[in-house]
């Protein structure tokens, strides 16, 4: 894919064109509009090049997406890879908070995070990143979690990040339905290859893939439910 690597002048005088120039571009436009409102056409007006130059470093809208999302996606990683030796609680709160600041800086492309093609669509609840997910199971059991407990917080905490952190987006201004048309515009790879991608990279999730695709969503939320009940329950008491 040398192809990708290589760069241009985007206009005399302007930026030299990359993929991650694109990328950094259609997030400003997603920010700006949502994913709806965002084409190569009007990528390119905002680059000021020709739309047929952009398809040197990304395969259409579907690529675009892709690239948004692991671009998002990659800033948290690092940021988890570093709190992963902290007290487990201390490494939540950080996960918390760092997912929060992609929804509060980003509410327009947040959903791309949360809804988007899950990269292991067994996974449950379903997120783009595996990566994610296994820095998580692995800070969990190597604070003493059992295989069981570890995949029981991550149901618990991600569903509860991604119902909260999803409604703060709506109402911020994000698409709260999914797109009309097909976002495919050809030859974008990810989404494609979801269903059996390698785990290599993510040692844990693999490890942990039959706890991690069971459906006990029904159970899950009349735990929730009742967890909540009790809350409101003391506060009422005192």
């Amino acid at each position: 894919m040398a192809e990708r690597t290589k760069s241009t002048r985007s206009g005399s005088g302007g930026p030299r064109l990359s993929r991650d120039l694109i990328i950094a571009a259609a997030l400003t436009q997603i920010d700006e509009s949502g994913p709806s409102g965002l084409s190569m056409r009007s990528l390119a007006q905002q680059l000021g090049v020709e739309a047929m130059s952009l398809y040197r470093y990304v395969h259409g809208k579907e690529d675009l997406l892709e690239g948004v999302v692991a671009s998002l996606m990659s800033e948290l990683t690092a940021r988890l890879d570093e709190a992963e030796g902290d007290h487990w609680q201390a490494f939540l709160q950080t996960v918390a908070h760092e997912v929060r600041r992609i929804a509060t800086d980003h509410p327009k492309a947040f959903p791309l995070v949360a809804t988007r093609h899950p990269a292991a669509p067994w996974l449950r609840p379903p997120l783009r990143s595996v990566e994610v997910v296994n820095t998580f199971l692995s800070a969990m059991t190597t604070a003493g979690f059992s295989d069981t407990r570890a995949v029981d917080a991550y149901r618990a905490f991600s569903s509860f990040l991604l119902g909260q952190l999803l409604l703060q987006s709506v109402v911020r201004g994000a698409e709260a339905g999914p797109a009309e048309e097909p976002l495919d515009e050809g030859g974008a790879e990810v989404p494609q290859g979801d269903g059996s991608m390698s785990l290599d990279v993510a040692p844990e999730v693999r490890r942990l893939r039959g706890l991690l695709s069971e459906d006990r969503s029904d159970e899950e939320f009349e735990v929730s439910l009742e967890a909540l009940l009790d809350r409101l329950d003391r506060d009422v008491s005192q």
